[in-house]
C-alpha cells in the first residue's frame, strides 16, 4: 500500500504553492494578512490491486494582520520556504493564525482522520 498527501492553498481563486524564495514567501505572507483562505488537503491510498482511494479535505484559515516587520521576522527563520503557502501552523507560523474552521491536520498537510477511514475502509486499521 502506497499512501500520499499533497497541500495547496488558495486565496481569491489563487492557488499558492510552496514559495521560489524568501521575497516569493514575504508576497504570499502579505496577501494572507488580515484574511482568509482555504488550504486544500488530499490524501490517497493505492493498493497493490491498483485499487484508489482519495480524500479531499478544504479548511478555512484566518490570518491576524501581520505588518511588515512580522513578515521579514518569520520569513527569516526560513519555516515558510517549503510550505505552501509560505507558512507551517504546526510550527512558529501558528502565531500568524487566528482561527481555523475545520480540520487543523489538514493545514498540516495530513488529513490522519480522513487517512485512517481511507485504511479503515482496506481493513489495514483497526477503528
Amino acid at each position: 500500500v502506497a499512501v500520499g498527501s499533497d497541500t495547496m492553498v488558495t486565496v481569491d481563486g489563487k492557488a499558492l504553492g510552496k514559495p521560489r524564495d524568501a521575497a516569493d514567501a514575504a508576497r504570499m505572507l502579505r496577501m494572507l494578512s488580515g484574511r482568509t483562505h482555504e488550504v486544500v488537503t488530499a490524501a490517497a491510498v493505492v493498493g497493490t490491486d491498483g485499487r484508489e482511494d482519495t480524500a479531499l479535505n478544504v479548511t478555512r484559515v484566518t490570518f491576524y494582520a501581520l505588518d511588515e516587520r512580522d513578515i521579514q521576522r518569520y520569513v527569516a527563520t526560513g519555516e515558510p520556504l517549503d510550505k505552501a503557502g509560505a507558512y507551517g501552523i504546526q510550527g512558529r507560523g501558528a502565531v500568524l493564525v487566528r482561527g481555523i474552521e475545520g480540520d487543523f491536520y489538514s493545514v498540516m498537510g495530513l488529513p490522519v482522520a480522513q487517512l485512517a477511514r481511507l485504511l479503515q475502509a482496506r481493513g489495514l486499521l483497526e477503528g
